[in-house]
């Protein structure tokens, strides 16, 4: 029956005979950099288990799979050039070590190599699995540009920065259940009801990442907390915090994201005081619990067995709870 460990072991032997060449060592060498990392795997764990859920041969869906982890880890390496990030999983990023320009050029042959991989797929299939890829990347670089511009905008609704994490985010949690639905010969409707289940968990996903980013611990996270307040970035927690504040803390967040020479721990500081005079923290932990019960009311609408919808809701719902 339905097994993560058996889900991991499928995408480790698969990464273990991903073959990348040796040369040029410095374009290489951060790829492989990238993918040693203690990664979580989401996605192609996502794209086997709605596979798998659908009564689909998994093993058909590896290349998809493969894909898909490639993909998100060129976003990676190219969002911590944009980010500005010193850590990645607890690691220097990969420009931090290389360099910008080798962090850019080895985000682009991943790239390339994701697509090498899901030419791989089922032959009748490749053209559909192709085109939901280049429409996901095609959304992944739409967010991410509204993510650049928001850094300039003083007030962002809530309604722009869920639409914005909806394609930066979620559309590829989204794509990779989808995906796995489809290797499984699963009808259209079931195809689009695990993609809506997708991008419910994304969007969760994405603040669940702020919050961290803002009172996570930093052992657990892996990466520098209060990085996105130090950087200016606009998070769901600044969001909410915004809609929320009196004119005083309104003009405090405005000064403080201003991108000002501030002293970065006074800056963590008094954005957190702010933050903590608002309620930010569980009003960000109410929306997460809204989107996720969202998730599982489709969830509940599925032609899929209860014990499927079953090991589908107690995997999410250990994402809900996550620390890094």
């Amino acid at each position: 029956m339905y097994n993560i460990e058996y889900y991991y072991s499928l995408i480790k032997s698969a990464f273990s005979k991903l073959s990348i060449p040796s040369s040029p060592e410095s374009l290489y060498e951060p790829l492989r950099y990238s993918l040693s990392m203690n990664g979580k795997r989401i996605r192609p764990l996502l794209c086997l288990i709605s596979c798998d859920l659908c009564n689909g041969d998994v093993n058909k869906a590896i290349p998809a799979a493969l894909s898909l982890e490639l993909f998100h880890n060129f976003t990676l390496i190219h969002d911590d050039i944009m980010d500005n990030a010193n850590l990645r999983r607890g690691y220097p990023t990969v420009y931090k070590k290389w360099g910008i320009n080798s962090g850019i050029l080895s985000g682009d042959v991943m790239f390339a190599i994701s697509y090498f991989e899901i030419s791989k797929s089922v032959p009748e299939l490749v053209n559909q699995l192709v085109s939901i890829l280049t429409q996901t990347a095609i959304q992944v670089c739409e967010g991410q540009q509204y993510d650049l511009d928001f850094e300039n905008k003083q007030h962002i609704s809530t309604e722009e920065y869920l639409e914005m994490i909806r394609l930066k985010t979620a559309a590829l949690i989204a794509a990779s259940l989808k995906m796995g639905a489809i290797i499984a010969n699963a009808d259209e409707i079931l195809q689009n009801k695990f993609y809506s289940f997708g991008e419910k968990i994304g969007l969760a996903f994405q603040i669940q990442d702020d919050l961290l980013d803002a009172y996570g611990d930093a052992n657990k996270f892996g990466k520098t907390i209060g990085n996105d307040i130090t950087t200016n970035k606009k998070t769901y927690l600044y969001v909410k915090a915004y809609e929320d504040a009196d004119e005083e803390q309104k003009n405090k967040l405005i000064y403080l994201y201003s991108g000002k020479e501030i002293n970065s721990v006074s800056k963590i500081n008094e954005v957190l005081t702010i933050f903590n005079k608002l309620d930010i923290l569980n009003k960000t932990k109410l929306k997460l619990n809204n989107l996720y019960e969202e998730a599982f009311s489709i969830l509940e609408i599925m032609e899929i067995s209860n014990t499927a919808k079953v090991f589908l809701k107690d995997f999410v719902s250990q994402l809900i709870n996550r620390e890094a």
